[in-house]
C-alpha cells in the first residue's frame, strides 16, 4: 500500500475540553505521523468555505456556529491508508453509535461535537489541506534516500 495524507481537524468542544493531547496520542499510538499542526480559530467566512460542500443541509447552519465557537487544531496525516483507517479510528459520525475505543466514543459528546473531523476520500483530504495549510502540505514526503540532508 501506499502513503497516504489525510487532513483531521480536532473540534472545538474536544480543544475545550482539555482532550487535545490524549486525541493526539491515540493517533500516534495508531502509526500516524504528524506532518503539520495548526492551531486556529474558523472566522464565519472560513468556515463556511471549510464546510461549503454541506451548505443547504439542515445541519448547516449549527455546524457553522460550532466550528467557530473556539479553536481548532488542523493537522495533516500520514501512513499507509491513511484515510480509511482514519476514518475507523474516529468512529460513527453519532458518539452514541461509535465503535469501542473510536476517538468520537471516547471524546465526541454529540453531533457536531463529536470531538474530531477527518477527510472522507483523497480528493477532500487534498482540498482541506490545501485550504489550511497551502498547496505545499499536500504534496507527498520525499524519501530519505533521495533527500539531500543539509
Amino acid at each position: 500500500m501506499a502513503i497516504q495524507r489525510t487532513f483531521a481537524m480536532i473540534k472545538p468542544d474536544a480543544y475545550q475540553n482539555g482532550k487535545v493531547g490524549k486525541i493526539i496520542s491515540i493517533i500516534e499510538e495508531k502509526g500516524y505521523k504528524i506532518i503539520h499542526l495548526r492551531l486556529l480559530k474558523f472566522t464565519e467566512k472560513s468556515a463556511s468555505q471549510f464546510y461549503e460542500m454541506h451548505k443547504g443541509q439542515p445541519f448547516y447552519e449549527k455546524l457553522i456556529r460550532f466550528t467557530t465557537s473556539d479553536k481548532v487544531v488542523g493537522m495533516v496525516l500520514e501512513k499507509e491508508n491513511a484515510i480509511e483507517d482514519f476514518r475507523k479510528l474516529m468512529g460513527s459520525t453519532d458518539p452514541v453509535k461509535a465503535e469501542p475505543d473510536s476517538i468520537r466514543k471516547l471524546y465526541g459528546t454529540g453531533l457536531p461535537p463529536n470531538a474530531i473531523h477527518g477527510s472522507d476520500s483523497s480528493e477532500s483530504a487534498k482540498k482541506e489541506i490545501t485550504y489550511i495549510f497551502g498547496e505545499f502540505a499536500s504534496i507527498p514526503s520525499v524519501e530519505k534516500s533521495s533527500a539531500k540532508e543539509y
